[in-house]
């Protein structure tokens, strides 16, 4: 039964098939993840798995990021994702959706920490990506947002990429028409604000 089980999976995702024989590198985002409005293998977490193999790093990646998803619907989601895929590190892209909708501050912290502590508890080191919002949300609002994560890094002591969208979001020619998310040109440079960071935390 494990080996047809096994079988299937190879078939399915040959991704997640690799996972089972070797340490695995959990993303846990939004739509800046997921690889909204641009092909899936142009996204910077499948740009991630490629430059692990290719600097000899003997880790697959698994994206279990969903478009429009928040850090209530990601710590939701954690527990079942972590027993799944017993991951190494789990990157935590999540909040830009909380910050749009307006929801407290306190409550995207709370949830964060939550979520850094459950991967830490089974096991896997964590990398935590921050965020920012437009200003026409208020100074006070804005400024408690982008905030909240670097607290969540100084209590928890996790490292973090301050703003994912640094030297993209204001950019000619790295946003989709929407100007919420980056697109495919972009995508290298995702890569480059996570992996200075992230290297750190895993072994060849």
């Amino acid at each position: 039964m494990a080996a047809l089980l096994l079988t299937f999976l190879a078939a399915v995702s040959p991704q997640l098939a690799a996972a089972d024989h070797g340490q695995t590198v959990l993303v846990v985002g939004d739509s800046l993840s997921a690889g909204h409005g641009i092909a899936q293998e142009e996204s910077w977490v499948a740009l991630l798995g490629e430059r692990l193999r290719s600097e000899g790093y003997g880790y697959a990646v698994v994206n279990a990021s969903i478009t429009g998803d928040t850090t209530t619907g990601g710590l939701k989601r954690l527990p079942r994702a972590l027993k799944v895929h017993r991951p190494a590190v789990v990157i935590i892209e999540l909040g830009g959706n909380d910050g749009l909708r307006g929801l407290p501050t306190r409550g995207v912290q709370s949830n964060l920490e939550s979520m850094v502590r459950l991967s830490r508890k089974s096991g896997a080191k964590v990398l935590l990506i921050g965020m920012r919002i437009p200003p026409n949300y208020g100074p006070a609002y804005t400024k408690s947002f982008h905030e909240l994560f670097a607290r969540v890094a100084d209590s928890l002591h996790v490292p973090l990429v301050p703003f994912f969208l640094d030297g993209i979001a204001l950019e000619d020619g790295l946003m989709q028409d929407d100007g919420l998310h980056p697109n495919s040109a972009a995508q290298p440079k995702l890569l480059a604000q996570v992996w200075p960071l992230l290297t750190p935390l895993l072994r060849k």
